[in-house]
């Protein structure tokens, strides 16, 4: 048991530092632990690794087809045109600007996931900050912090929710019921503590000849510059709106999460896609393979029984009290996922939290609790989500600008404090009004 964990710590190590790739890291932990757990006999046979992989077949079936039909729908141009008639719809205006990047930013991950979203919206914030001569940092670090708050909505809005999701059977309309109330929740938090930081970085009170040549400005905004062929961008929205419908029904459907996306992919290739190779490629196979070995490694740890000891450890700490629980499990997740990456912290929790269930605790609470911290704690460090490093790295290539750890931990880190506090409020609350659905045995 200690040997294993110690392998696994190793790779968080090395999936931590920025020297060293996190797919490698997680790859090269596999490599070794697989051959030892089969030397140890801690596996039974090599046939043992297709069983714990197995298990999450669905997730990389999820990451793929929403991978294909997010790229079909941005050649479209959908993204590109909503983002234009939202900065015309504003006038240009700082204050309204800014809001409506936000809340556009919260939209876009909920339906597009965190990745894509935040790839497209780094590139829409760069060119009308050059148009209108806006600094850039406020609007990438404000599009950073609220992208965790959007990635809580809905089943497929971040990886950490698809692997939790997956794994515990939580049907889509519960992350609806649960989560996305409180996502709305720490997004206005994130907004409102945004505000007052960055309050004397933009021109938020502009005088009337100001707004004249803003308005001079944004005419020459075309929302059809990208758009090729209309006929796709509408079959395009058509196929993105089924496909999220598509989640909501899987259940009553009776197919799983991976199918929908996949034949939301597929559905994308054929009326939409004219690059079809290209937008296959550009499926985040990185990902893919790091879930891969992060996996593997997973399981080895699991053979030995350390989840195991370490759930009986968790409950003996809380006295099986729920409210305990949920506090020790939101809080771990949250400062954990700020200091390595929210997608091994919650590859990692999935069993413990599993034991803990199979021990008579209430597990729904502990799940929700997983789920919020995992993303949430993302707005920790400048590594603690991937929209924080695109934010960051667009910032520095593009605007030449850096930001410390100290002064992104003075930002991000607080609004995660109050995030996190008002995330286990929220659910102990949920818990004791008997409002957390049970989820299907």
């Amino acid at each position: 048991m200690i040997l294993f964990a110690l392998g696994m710590i190793a790779t968080y190590v090395g999936v931590a530092l920025d020297s060293f790739h996190k797919t490698v890291a997680a790859l090269a932990g596999a490599v070794v632990l697989v051959p030892l757990a089969l030397i140890l006999g801690v596996l039974p046979n090599y046939d043992a690794t297709y069983e714990i992989l197995s298990h999450d077949l669905n997730i990389f079936g999820v990451i793929i087809g929403t991978g294909i039909l997010v790229d079909v729908t941005g050649r479209s141009g959908l993204f590109h045109f909503f983002s234009i008639l939202m900065v015309k719809a504003t006038g240009g205006r700082a204050s309204a600007l800014y809001f409506a990047i936000c809340t556009l930013t919260f939209l876009f991950v909920a339906v597009l996931t965190i990745v894509p979203a935040m790839l497209i919206l780094s590139s829409l914030v760069l060119v009308i900050c050059r148009k209108l001569d806006y600094p850039p940092k406020p609007f990438l670090l404000s599009v950073a912090i609220c992208a965790n708050s959007g990635a809580v909505v809905t089943f497929a809005s971040g990886l950490p929710n698809i692997m939790i999701g997956t794994q515990a059977g939580i049907p889509y309309v519960h992350f609806l019921m649960v989560s996305a109330p409180y996502a709305l929740i720490s997004f206005l938090i994130a907004l409102a503590l945004l505000r007052f930081a960055f309050r004397r970085s933009l021109p938020w009170n502009q005088s009337v000849s100001e707004q004249a040549d803003l308005k001079v400005r944004i005419e020459q905004f075309d929302a059809w510059a990208l758009v090729e062929d209309r006929r796709v961008l509408i079959r395009s929205a058509i196929i993105l709106l089924i496909t999220v419908v598509g989640f909501a029904l899987a259940q009553q459907l009776g197919v799983g999460m991976d199918f929908i996306a996949i034949a939301g992919g597929t559905a994308a290739l054929l009326f939409a896609g004219k690059s079809i190779e290209d937008s296959i490629a550009k499926v985040n196979w990185t990902i893919i393979l790091f879930f891969l070995g992060l996996f593997l490694i997973i399981g080895c740890v699991k053979a030995t029984g350390a989840l195991s000891w370490l759930a009986e450890q968790v409950v003996d700490l809380s006295n099986g009290s729920t409210g305990l629980l949920v506090a020790l499990l939101t809080i771990f997740s949250a400062v954990a996922s700020a200091i390595v990456d929210n997608i091994p912290v919650a590859a990692t929790l999935i069993p413990v939290v599993d034991q803990i269930g199979d021990g008579g605790v209430a597990v729904e609470p502990l799940w929700w609790g997983t789920i919020l911290g995992c993303n949430l704690g993302g707005n920790g460090t400048p590594i603690g989500s991937i929209s924080c490093v695109i934010a960051l790295y667009t910032l520095k290539k593009e605007a030449h600008e850096t930001v410390s750890w100290g002064e992104f931990i003075r930002l991000g880190g607080t609004i995660m404090v109050i995030q996190i506090a008002g995330a286990i409020a929220y659910l102990l609350t949920l818990n004791s009004m008997g409002w957390i659905p049970p989820l299907p045995r």
